[in-house]
């Protein structure tokens, strides 16, 4: 006996009855007068929510790192500093990551089709792609230069602007940064945790301009173009961490932790004798789930189904960001009784 049943929820667990969330008494209250549903549209409504989340996030840190950006170029261009450069395309550069993001989660908000049937979510970890290219042109760029000045010395002028300059794209970056990983974090997003961890590294690599300044304002001119490599180095670094979490979201890696608790949750539920195998992957910036759980063989296909809605609730309520699963009751074996699975062994991936 086998039952399918998928199902959606519009909430994020971390926990059984726990929200995973942070606002104490007022989330409680707030709990309390709204009840759980399970309906198609709440879950939409929570996906779009997550959607505008992000959306207010990357128009922000577009608006802030623009206005950074901009008022680098200027003092680059009174200076000729390449450190300073080097910090202004990169910072321009990532406030222009904004924009796949933004495409990504415009189409992350349109309906599931009969030829898109998981939705458009997966846009998102094409925009990942495109940050990781970004970021490595923008590193490409800044060596680049540093070199071309590290062959061809020339004495940086406004030494004390290109200080200020330095201080303005930290201040910027790091504001933009937590704000980005914040939300980032808080809608599941890979993207946009990847883009806040390249600001952070944008803001770092602005202070290290100011090496640059004193050294020239010290009348050593390889000051600026060696902290011009610097900054490449460091903006290769952050491509490797970016890289690594934008390519593990494209190749469905999730937290192990994750199936852990998954896994147990299920052993919880009553009338569940096993788990079989769990699968968890990420679209876009939610989880789905696909899991094999073993029922007593004497079970009603009622019981059975009952059993599975059961599971998929416990799984919506552990799992956090997690908003479908797909439930298949498996029957406990029986003694002599063959494998109810052995017709689709000649199906089986080697």
């Amino acid at each position: 006996m086998s039952d399918r049943h998928e199902h959606s929820h519009p909430h994020e667990h971390s926990r059984p009855h726990d929200h995973g969330h942070r606002h104490g008494l007022l989330h409680r209250m707030a709990h309390l007068l709204t009840p759980h549903s399970h309906e198609t549209a709440d879950k939409v409504d929570s996906a779009l929510e997550s959607s505008a989340r992000g959306m207010r996030a990357l128009w922000v840190s577009l608006a802030v790192l623009g206005v950074t950006a901009l008022a680098q170029a200027v003092v680059v261009a009174a200076s000729g500093s390449v450190a300073l450069l080097g910090d202004t395309v990169h910072n321009a550069a990532d406030a222009l990551t904004a924009v796949p993001l933004g495409i990504a989660f415009v189409l992350g908000r349109r309906a599931a089709t009969r030829r898109f049937t998981y939705g458009y979510g997966r846009a998102e970890d094409l925009a990942g792609l495109v940050i990781v290219l970004t970021i490595a042109a923008s590193a490409a760029f800044a060596g680049w230069a540093a070199i071309d000045r590290l062959l061809d010395p020339r004495p940086v002028q406004h030494v004390p602007a290109v200080a200020v300059a330095a201080l303005v794209g930290f201040a910027g970056n790091e504001w933009v940064a937590r704000y980005r990983i914040r939300v980032g974090r808080a809608i599941g997003s890979a993207a946009l945790v990847a883009d806040g961890l390249h600001a952070r590294t944008d803001g770092f690599t602005s202070l290290a301009v100011l090496l640059g300044a004193g050294g020239s304002a010290l009348g050593w001119q390889l000051a600026d173009p060696i902290v011009g490599l610097a900054i490449t180095a460091a903006i290769a670094l952050v491509l490797r961490d970016a890289a690594r979490e934008v390519f593990r979201r494209v190749l469905d890696a999730v937290d192990p932790a994750l199936v852990d608790r998954a896994e147990r949750a299920l052993a919880e539920v009553a009338g569940v004798r096993g788990v079989g195998e769990l699968r968890l992957r990420w679209i876009g910036h939610r989880l789905r789930a696909e899991v094999a759980v073993v029922v007593d063989g004497d079970v009603t296909v009622r019981q059975a189904h009952r059993i599975a809605v059961d599971a998929e609730h416990a799984l919506l309520h552990a799992v956090p960001r997690l908003t479908a699963a797909l439930v298949h009751a498996d029957p406990a074996p029986a003694p002599g009784e063959a494998d109810p699975h052995l017709p689709l062994a000649h199906h089986a991936v080697a």
